[in-house]
């Protein structure tokens, strides 16, 4: 399985990191996960009945967890369909507030899956393909570090925020905690992932590094092409992101038109692209 990833400066030292999904994919992957019950334990117990393995036990894991947030993404969805002034839509505000506060490098993380092999690096042409190894790196050490500590940190929480369930009002806090819960999971095992798949590509310097000169011509070199699949970073320096780059609304960084224009030609969510300007 293969992920885009499009990296580029947005504001001074801070760097965008964001997967770029087409939508029609994004559509195709939550279509082959359960949407009830029935269809979740059909799942689970088919699979049940062949020999068990640690990567199977690993995928009912995953779709169980799937189906959860899949559930909870459609309580959000009713939430902020919910008439103005309402409880409901209250409560969606104070929701809107919290997600506000999630830093954009724990959602590029959580958009990163177990099952990638391969990862295509969109950056500007004018950046050193090895500088932008090491910047993905280092977010992606300091992410496996981080995200694990908050994991076990929302967990020991839950039990303590599930004793609101006796009050007749709806437990936002048990749901918050089980949401930075999951989030953080999602995120420590993205950011292991992605920081392996680097690793491994630091482990032979010259053959991934080479992979942004030679993708221009890799249709016409068959040969250079098999070679390029055998590494898991492929850099692919983009001139039409390094022209973007120029258009800079002071010390804001890239103009909201340059990030909207970004967002719509790379697939990228400009609301989580945005964040990464006063990001630490």
């Amino acid at each position: 399985m293969r992920a885009k990833v499009v990296v580029f400066p947005i504001r001074g030292r801070n760097w965008c990191f964001s997967r770029s999904i087409d939508p029609s994919v994004l559509a195709a992957q939550s279509s082959n996960t359960p949407s009830t019950l029935k269809d979740l334990f059909s799942k689970i117990f088919s699979s049940s009945q062949h020999s068990k393995t640690s990567s199977e036990d690993d995928s009912k894991v995953e779709l169980a967890v799937d189906f959860v947030a899949n559930k909870m993404n459609g309580a959000w969805s009713n939430l902020e369909k919910a008439p103005q002034g309402t409880f409901k839509n209250k409560i969606h505000g104070l929701g809107l507030k919290l997600l506000s506060r999630v830093r954009p490098s724990e959602i590029f993380f959580r958009s990163i899956p177990k099952e990638i092999d391969r990862v295509d690096i969109v950056y500007p042409s004018s950046l050193n393909p090895r500088l932008v190894r090491r910047r993905l790196r280092h977010i992606a050490f300091r992410g496996s570090v981080i995200h694990k500590k908050y994991f076990y940190g929302s967990a020991v929480l839950l039990p303590l925020t599930s004793v609101f369930m006796f009050l007749p009002l709806p437990n936002i806090p048990f749901f918050w905690i089980l949401f930075r819960t999951y989030s953080h999971w999602r995120a420590s095992q993205g950011s292991e992932k992605l920081l392996h798949l680097v690793s491994d590509a630091s482990s032979r310097p010259e053959q991934s590094i080479e992979m942004a000169k030679d993708e221009k011509v890799s249709s016409r070199n068959s040969d250079k092409a098999s070679d390029h699949s055998t590494s898991p970073l492929i850099f692919q320096p983009s001139e039409e992101l390094q022209k973007l780059l120029r258009y800079k609304d002071g010390e804001d960084g890239l103009s909201e038109c340059a990030i909207s224009k970004i967002c719509k030609i790379f697939y990228l969510n400009p609301t989580d692209v945005v964040k990464y300007r006063h990001s630490i």
